[in-house]
């Protein structure tokens, strides 16, 4: 059996940041890495399934809103992952930098927080994702180059 392309990437060589996963024709998968793998420090997942509803709306109402295919978290907790159309890195760069932002400054309920809109709607908590944002931007506000540790 083939190995899927990230099980292909050394995870004790990664740290947080941003990176390109792999292209499929016009579709790029970034690696929006949050925490380094295999350090014992993971995501619980009410914070990876409040920034997941937080990212994606804001993302679905960006003005790349047409490009957005996919946000959502990794099941090893330790990030998420971001499916554009038609990517240019530096423009998805600054737009995970604004809906970071955005999220930061946001007052009010959790988007899709009720029992219509979620599965698991009693399981979520907008402090936790703020955190979690917060950590995150501080990451990418040092230069980023797309690119997985050989």
């Amino acid at each position: 059996m083939q190995r899927i392309t990230s099980f292909n990437i050394d995870h004790d060589k990664l740290e947080p940041g941003i990176y390109v996963s792999r292209v499929d024709g016009d579709v790029t998968t970034y690696d929006l890495r949050t925490r380094k793998p295999n350090n014992g420090e993971y995501m619980d997942t009410t914070t990876a399934h409040t920034v997941e509803h937080m990212f994606a709306t804001f993302a679905r109402n960006s003005e790349m809103k047409d490009d957005v295919i996919y946000f959502g978290p990794m099941g090893c907790r330790t990030g998420f992952y971001l499916l554009m159309r038609n990517a240019d890195n530096e423009k998805v760069l600054a737009l995970t930098k604004k809906i970071l932002a955005d999220i930061l400054a946001y007052e009010g309920p959790v988007f899709g927080a009720s029992q219509k809109e979620c599965g698991n709607y009693r399981d979520l908590d907008l402090a936790k994702c703020k955190a979690e944002c917060e950590m995150y931007l501080k990451v990418l506000q040092s230069e980023q180059n797309f690119t997985y540790p050989e």
